[in-house]
């Protein structure tokens, strides 16, 4: 059976009392309970992301949550945090399109990624984003449902054989698909751009994800839109736009550990930061107080 754990700071020295899910207590020591506030106030460990209050209380931003705000838990929530599922589909597809956009080992054309965003960082990143709805989270349901939409459809465009979309255009046109595409990818920016401005509130971590990604799209369509002198997608701007779709993917995979990992399950909690200028940032300054108000 599941438990949750409750921790109560009485004022005295020894009296931090934790209770879990069968109602037992034991009483936590000093240290223990100043390891856990110095975690907490970095933004990781069981009592930045755990609500050990009241039901009614807001939690800060937590990128391994996909949640940019403050937000409530779900109540009596049944069950798992997807958000770790998506973010881990979106970076394997990420990660392989990164390093194939990069020229690593020779390779040029996409073609294994047409699987991997088939399967992995479509099918199970909208399912991922289904299930934010679930849970109440509407940017997480946003971002990974329209990112999972993204991968079908980019699996769609370069299925070898299959939908003839880029050699209908290319007998059009020579340079009909590569302008296509580029506005396909400068549409997929403006949307990232909608959400890095979400984000700008929230963690280091989470930010840094968006801002990469948005970095990404926004040079790879340049890359297809200003080709280079044999009419070809010009190789330094589709290189640095696989640099940033690595990194992009790098910070997925980061902030989906930073969902997964706890004190049950890890040696180490992972950090991710808070702006000083977010909700919590403005706590730990002694801006605001435990409600989220200003401080006279």
């Amino acid at each position: 059976m599941a438990t949750t754990t409750n921790i109560d700071h009485t004022g005295n020295a020894g009296e931090y009392k934790e209770t879990n899910g069968a109602g037992m207590q034991r009483e936590m020591t000093h240290e223990e309970h100043q390891t856990a506030k110095a975690a907490a106030r970095f933004g990781y460990g069981p009592l930045a992301h755990t609500n050990t209050a009241s039901a009614g209380e807001r939690l800060p931003a937590f990128g391994g949550e996909f949640q940019p705000g403050t937000y409530k838990q779900v109540k009596d929530r049944n069950i798992a945090n997807p958000a770790p599922l998506g973010l881990c589909a979106f970076a394997l597809t990420t990660f392989v399109l990164g390093l194939i956009n990069m020229g690593t080992r020779g390779l040029a054309a996409p073609n294994l990624v047409v699987g991997i965003a088939f399967g992995y960082g479509g099918l199970v990143q909208l399912l991922a984003g289904m299930w934010e709805m679930a849970v109440g989270n509407t940017f997480g349901a946003t971002a990974l449902s329209s990112y999972g939409g993204f991968w079908i459809s980019f699996g769609i465009i370069l299925t070898p054989g299959g939908f003839d979309i880029e050699a209908e255009l290319a007998s059009a046109s020579p340079t009909a698909f590569y302008d296509e595409f580029g506005l396909y990818l400068i549409g997929w920016f403006i949307f990232t751009t909608l959400l890095v401005l979400c984000t700008l509130k929230s963690t280091v971590a989470f930010f840094c994800l968006f801002f990469s990604l948005d970095m990404a799209f926004m040079l790879l369509g340049i890359g297809y839109l200003h080709r280079d002198s044999m009419g070809a997608p010009n190789p330094p701007i589709i290189k640095a736009g696989g640099f940033f779709a690595l990194l992009a993917a790098f910070m997925a995979w980061y902030n989906a550990l930073a969902g997964i990992a706890d004190d049950s399950n890890s040696f180490f909690i992972i950090p991710v930061v808070h702006f000083p200028w977010s909700v919590k940032g403005m706590q730990q300054r002694g801006k605001l107080d435990d409600a989220g108000n200003k401080i006279a």
